[in-house]
């Protein structure tokens, strides 16, 4: 009886994750090939004998193995990859939505390996967003290059997306930033520039795609321990704790594992903070988990389930008392202890097809719902039921077209705004033409339908068209220009409220704010002595119409013929025109020898975001925003030890809206808040600084300094930053 032929089979992961890779080119003896199934698995029949097989895939260093397998054996070769040296190979796909290298996307990006929120002890991780060039969270609310200032919390024109899904919620349109599980991170992608074409609405000024990890071939389980305390600030009378400084600490839990065909991801949280400032305190506790199952008569069929749920208490912080011992004190009628609870489950499916088109189903359920125990008013929730289907295909390596369609129903139920729901649909096609390997070309288009009670309705229409060319082996040129749009938040439009003497009205008729990005842009690599990394520059200009701002006013009902101070407060209204230009410049670089190491990066932004709707050209700046900022963070590492330094600087926030340092029928809202400006206008340098040691292979342990210098700066009005803290991690792997 004659022997079978020998095969080989195996599966190809991450070397730094531990995550499939699906999509690899093998090739065995240099002319025989295939590729790895979306489990990262490959099977091939091969003549007994000595054979070579390289491995190659993009972002990774080539692997060559050499074999040799009898007649009638069989042989399994785990195979794990390098990512590649120089980061222009980091492979992303929150522009296209499917693999790239990160040199050959028409956008700019950034992106946060998990190494990076590990060593920042970061216990929120939007703190992590305001240390990348361009990037900036003004109490919750992002921004990207100057495109979004500061709105109370209602409404985000940046897209914050989970594992490619939005979660932004279906009443207020804000991010959740405690409910991003930081635990599970595998990396963070942020597209800067308008990304509607894909993404819709909220996308105007970009996307931020936290993705979470899947296991390896190995069960790997990661746990971290840490506790610290705040400071006393620089002046002693803003001290209201006085004797006891504010402790906070948490517990973090990871856990990914292969039991055969089904994948587990496992992670949870638990936090509590004291705070900096009277009555602003936190308390969370969350879980996840992600399954993912491919049957194994069926390679190319993956069918999963997330969840993530979360319960807190916290108080926040609005108004302050006056600029001086009150600042880190509350105006009572601002304090509102608030219970929160959060779910997200995901079901999806995969499916690669016998010509290897990708189609994916993925939906999402997010609830939210926040009760306040002193005030059950304000009480509100809602709920978001999300669809897509999505495809993908290559045609002969030269064109990648993605195409899809989205739904979404929103439910809100809630006193302070009402009871709405909110509809939308959408249609959306990318393209990706690359004629040859140093050119690509990229073109996308959506149109999306948006409706509020079945009454607003909207279609919105965007297109945007890329290209990217390679003019040297580490010089890679582009230019994009994107259309956006952003439909108004149920909040926006309808909330109705007040906090202590400031009042907030409703405006149903609140349009859409609509507008376009362009850049251009050089990404080049560079290997100096046995440094690596690259330098990628941009100028950006940007464009809003109809642009959505609170604006402060007198807004009396028609049938009063005199104000009075009820009718004093901020209003949602769309004010007009506004332009944002300027630079965006990234140095970064790694480099080892011997036992040394070094990492790091430092990034420049100009922005000159301007009010052209404002009546004066001599203060048409528009409000919360800064023209100059550095961020720069550098590691360097000895053996078992490293020592990093973090570096932000803000310029002076030269505009604001004006109620907030005028009288308003002789009353302030902010008490002191013009003289304190006026006295602290140079802007604010924040460094930090952390040091750790490698205990065990299995144990590292780091102290982290939070404002080591203790400067004393502020982000909205009345919002002075946390003082000098220190903490201690201990993170565990095994």
């Amino acid at each position: 009886m004659a022997q079978s032929e020998p095969v080989i089979t195996g599966t190809v992961t991450d070397k730094t994750t531990g995550e499939t890779l699906a999509g690899v080119n093998i090739i065995l003896d240099e002319h025989e090939g295939t590729t790895t199934s979306s489990a990262g698995t490959f099977k091939m029949e091969v003549s007994a004998g000595r054979h070579t097989l390289l491995f190659s895939f993009i972002g990774y260093e080539k692997l060559k193995r050499e074999v040799t397998i009898k007649q009638g054996d069989s042989l399994y070769l785990p195979v794990s990859l390098n990512p590649s040296a120089i980061n222009l190979n980091t492979t992303v796909v929150t522009a296209g939505l499917y693999i790239q290298k990160l040199s050959d996307v028409s956008v700019s990006m950034t992106v946060i390996p998990p190494d990076y929120l590990k060593k920042q002890n970061t216990r929120h991780i939007e703190t992590v967003f305001n240390q990348m060039p361009g990037i900036d969270i003004l109490d919750g609310q992002a921004s990207i290059r100057g495109g979004g200032g500061y709105s109370y919390g209602a409404g985000s024109r940046v897209l914050v997306v989970l594992d490619e899904l939005p979660l932004l919620t279906a009443d207020v349109g804000e991010v959740k930033w405690n409910f991003l599980p930081i635990e599970n991170t595998a990396q963070v992608e942020i597209v800067k520039g308008a990304s509607s074409s894909l993404y819709g609405s909220s996308a105007l000024n970009g996307v931020i795609n936290l993705r979470t990890l899947w296991p390896g071939l190995k069960p790997k389980t990661t746990v971290t321990l840490y506790s610290g305390f705040f400071d006393k600030p620089s002046r002693n009378e803003l001290s209201w704790w006085w004797d006891n400084n504010p402790l906070f600490g948490g517990f973090r839990f990871s856990h990914a594992r292969r039991l055969e065909q089904l994948d587990i991801v496992a992670g949870a949280d638990l936090y509590n903070n004291a705070g900096y400032r009277e009555k602003n305190y936190e308390q969370h506790a969350r879980a996840n988990f992600k399954l993912r199952y491919r049957p194994k008569n069926m390679e190319n069929l993956s069918a999963g389930l997330a969840t993530n749920v979360q319960w807190q208490n916290s108080s926040g912080f609005f108004l302050w008392r006056d600029a001086d011992s009150g600042a880190y004190m509350q105006q009572p009628a601002g304090l509102a202890p608030t219970a929160g609870f959060r779910i997200m489950v995901d079901p999806w499916f995969n499916y690669y097809d016998k010509h290897q088109n990708k189609h994916s189903l993925l939906t999402r359920f997010y609830k939210v719902r926040n009760t306040f125990e002193q005030n059950p008013d304000k009480d509100n929730g809602s709920n978001m039921f999300y669809g897509e289907y999505r495809f993908h295909t290559r045609i002969k390596s030269v064109l990648d077209i993605t195409a899809g369609a989205t739904g979404m129903y929103g439910s809100t139920r809630a006193t302070l705004y009402g009871n709405h729901f909110n509809t939308n649909f959408a249609l959306y096609t990318q393209l990706d033409y690359k004629p040859f390997q140093k050119l690509t070309f990229s073109g996308g288009y959506r149109a999306e339908y948006y409706s509020i009670d079945n009454s607003d309705e909207k279609i919105s229409n965007v297109f945007r068209t890329g290209i990217n060319y390679k003019a040297a082996e580490f010089t890679f040129l582009r230019a994009s220009f994107g259309q956006g749009y952003r439909y108004p938040s149920i909040a926006e439009k309808y909330t109705a409220t007040s906090v202590g003497s400031l009042n907030i009205f409703p405006n149903p008729e609140l349009k859409p704010e609509t507008g376009w990005s362009a850049e251009a842009g050089i990404k080049q690599g560079y290997r100096l002595w046995n440094i690596t990394g690259f330098l990628d520059a941009a100028f950006f200009l940007t464009e809003y119409n109809d642009m959505i701002e609170f604006t402060f006013g007198i807004y009396k009902p028609d049938s009063v013929e005199y104000p009075s101070l009820s009718d004093v407060g901020f209003k949602s209204l769309n004010v007009g025109k506004a332009r944002i230009d300027g630079i965006d410049v990234t140095l970064s670089g790694s480099s080892k020898q011997g036992k040394f190491s070094t990492t790091f990066f430092i990034g420049y932004t100009y922005m000159n975001p301007l009010d052209l709707s404002s009546d004066t050209l001599e203060n048409n700046i528009l409000k919360y925003r800064y023209n100059h900022s550095v961020k720069g963070d550098v590691s360097f590492g000895y053996g078992k030890l490293s020592l990093g330094v973090n570096m932000i600087y803000r310029s002076f926030m030269e505009r604001i809206d004006p109620a907030f340092e005028e009288k308003i029928f002789g009353m302030e809202i902010m008490p002191g808040l013009k003289e304190y400006r006026g006295e602290n206008n140079k802007g604010a340098v924040v460094f930090d600084l952390r040091l750790s040691w490698q205990l065990t292979k299995e144990a590292n342990l780091a102290l982290v300094g939070k404002n080591i210098f203790n400067k004393e700066y502020m982000g909205r009005p009345g919002d002075i930053r946390p003082p000098r803290n220190y903490s201690v991690q201990l993170l565990v792997k095994f």
